[in-house]
């Protein structure tokens, strides 16, 4: 029997008439979000991704570091791209606005979460249902990735990004972990364990990536990047 015929002897014909029409209208609804984000995203021009938990406060040292880092891109050219909600993002959203750089908000409706901050520019703010067509719109569109502490969120997102650089779905771009003291355990048990004991991945695999304590050394991270391999950013 096949999987649709499996699945089918359980519904009643009415019942898997509607399932399929729902199926078939998520479908559109996501070709939709995609349809829209890359209309505005194409737009935007050179902008770095910064990631980060919503749940930062506002005196927390790494609120202002996102904005110090996202100011200080602004000056170097590059827009700002964030989630579009609290905490770090909101920081990054405010940096970008206060230098005067594009300030691109991907903004995902969140049960425990408010919505999207004030400092993104009213044209550039995007909100999205599905984490993965937002996901894309984060790699497509950026010409790096700046990550500080965050959960489960951010770390998805960091490694979506390694795992395509790593497998050459995508071209190489920076991608910086700000925070040393939040991050030396994570690299440390990736290299012990990951690299050298079980041999997961290569060594050269551990350049995919980059550690840094300042906003200067996040942007001149990006900025030795592309000047050093004279590519530029691709819009």
């Amino acid at each position: 029997m096949m999987a649709e015929e499996r699945i089918r002897s359980v519904f009643a014909e009415k019942d898997w008439n509607e399932i399929k029409t729902f199926d078939s209208w998520t479908v559109l609804k996501i070709v939709a979000e995609f349809v829209e984000g890359f209309e505005k995203m194409s737009k935007i021009g050179p902008c770095v991704s910064i990631f980060g938990s919503a749940r930062t406060s506002t005196d927390n040292k790494y609120f202002k570091l996102a904005e110090d880092i996202a100011f200080k891109l602004t000056q170097s050219g590059y827009g700002v791209i964030t989630g579009g909600g609290p905490g770090v993002m909101e920081a990054a959203n405010m940096g970008a606005r206060k230098g005067g750089g594009r300030s691109v908000g991907l903004n995902i409706d969140l049960p425990q979460e408010q919505g999207a901050n004030m400092f993104i520019d009213s044209d550039k703010l995007i909100n999205f249902k599905h984490f993965f067509v937002r996901k894309v719109m984060f790699v497509k569109y950026a010409q790096g990735f700046i990550v500080l502490p965050g959960g489960f969120g951010t770390f998805d997102e960091l490694f979506e990004a390694l795992t395509l650089i790593q497998t050459e779905k995508i071209g190489k771009f920076p991608i910086i972990l700000v925070g040393k003291k939040y991050w030396q355990g994570l690299v440390e048990w990736i290299k012990e364990v990951m690299l050298d004991e079980e041999q997961y991945i290569s060594a050269g695999e551990m350049d995919l990536f980059s550690l840094v304590d300042t906003s200067d050394e996040a942007v001149e991270k990006i900025n030795v990047f592309y000047s050093k391999y004279l590519l530029s950013p691709n819009f």
